[in-house]
């Protein structure tokens, strides 16, 4: 089926991680012009280039600071003329567990601002350019996680910044983005487990693996490309034009995550 995608512009923030680098692959195969942003590691980025059949331009980029993210997008408008779809994909997770009562306030301002100011800014500097431009149709697509729909003990910090995505940011911005594009839509996938680099450690160990999927129906730990697939869905307006502030969790059927180990 046709995505109707063909020479849109899309501008995917946290490109050159797994799900970044699956999306921008997807978008690319339905002949979509794409802007890709990173931060820490352009190299990964250049080496994805070499995977991308449509125009492409990269942006690096620290979406923490808004002058930054300002000239980011200005950057992706001389290159690409102007910008459809915005894909909020950039964040962090940090793998040491911490409980709250032992957490330091600058891991939670780093989370904060890595995962919830970067996609404030983001979103705001999208938004002003769809002001500007007035175009009929745009989106959206913020990438959140199952931790903001069932918690994660130990991350409190990624689970609260992930919440406010999935639910402040989507369910108000998809209110906003009409009044610039009357078509604009806005929603979010929610990947649980995934098979990328910055999960490595834990998709890798058989338990933990165990573990993580004790509550899936599926029981498998998702591909990058699953989450892409989903993402390009919701950004198309073919096929999901009367979608919008919509969570969709792809993360195999998931309930929960167990609390106690089960006995021996």
């Amino acid at each position: 089926m046709d995505a109707g995608l063909k020479d849109a512009r899309v501008l995917i923030t946290g490109a050159s991680g797994g799900i970044g680098q699956a999306a921008a692959r997807a978008f690319s195969h339905e002949g979509a012009r794409l802007a890709l942003h990173c931060f820490s590691r352009p190299g990964a980025i250049e080496a994805l280039r070499k995977d991308i059949s449509t125009p492409c331009v990269s942006l690096p980029a620290d979406l923490r600071d808004e002058v930054a993210v300002a000239a980011m997008f200005e950057h992706a408008i001389a290159a690409l003329g102007r910008v459809d779809h915005l894909v909020v994909n950039a964040g962090i997770w940090n793998p040491r567990p911490v409980a709250l009562n032992e957490m330091s306030l600058q891991q939670w301002h780093e989370t904060i601002e890595a995962d919830l100011t970067s996609a404030f800014l983001t979103c705001r500097a999208f938004l002003r350019h769809l002001a500007k431009i007035r175009r009929e149709s745009a989106s959206i697509v913020l990438v959140g996680s199952t931790a903001a729909l069932f918690g994660e003990a130990d991350h409190a910090d990624y689970a609260a910044a992930k919440a406010a995505m999935t639910y402040g940011l989507t369910r108000s911005l998809k209110n906003e983005i009409i009044r610039l594009a009357p078509r604009g839509r806005v929603n979010c996938v929610c990947p649980g487990w995934t098979d990328t680099p910055m999960a490595a450690m834990y998709t890798s160990d058989d338990a933990a693996v165990r573990r993580a999927t004790a509550t899936m129906a599926l029981k498998k730990i998702a591909a990058a490309e699953d989450i892409a697939r989903a993402v390009v869905f919701l950004s198309s307006e073919a096929l999901a034009g009367h979608v919008s502030g919509t969570v969709l969790p792809v993360a195999g059927g998931m309930e929960g995550r167990l609390l106690h180990e089960p006995a021996c």
